[in-house]
């Protein structure tokens, strides 16, 4: 219930998804999944939320932006929390890093294979098709 917050701006679900860009969903599966804390309640049930709540669901909608998965948003989370260096925070975010970059490298592999077939393909109406034919290739090893 709503306590000693009174003299602070609150907020319900539908302003907090307005102001930070969010679907009320997806609000509700971060409280779910731990990233925003159970939101306070009015006497009729309803949640509000307060600037705090904005500033982090701004945080978790930005970081999930960045490709940050909920378990790393989690753990940026509870260091801010606490006490926190720079390097822990730099610690995940090299590690995360590194995961980005292992997926751009996939990418352009697979970039390069489909520009391959592509290019094998002569573009005429004949019902033979090496793209066709290399899909099938792949599936048989």
């Amino acid at each position: 219930m709503i306590g000693a917050m009174q003299h602070q701006e609150l907020i319900g679900i539908g302003e907090l998804a307005k102001r930070t860009g969010s679907k009320v969903e997806t609000i509700r599966y971060y409280e779910h999944q731990g990233l925003l804390p159970e939101p306070m309640r009015t006497a009729g049930g309803h949640r509000v939320y307060d600037t705090d709540g904005v500033k982090r669901l701004t945080f978790i909608r930005r970081s999930r932006e960045l490709g940050f998965s909920i378990a790393e948003i989690e753990q940026l989370l509870t260091l801010v929390g606490h006490n926190y260096t720079c390097h822990d925070i730099r610690e995940i975010t090299m590690d995360h890093l590194e995961t980005i970059q292992r997926k751009i490298d996939d990418l352009q592999r697979l970039e390069r294979v489909l520009t391959e077939m592509a290019s094998q393909c002569s573009d005429d109406q004949t019902p033979e098709c090496p793209i066709i034919d290399a899909l099938y290739a792949q599936a048989e090893h």
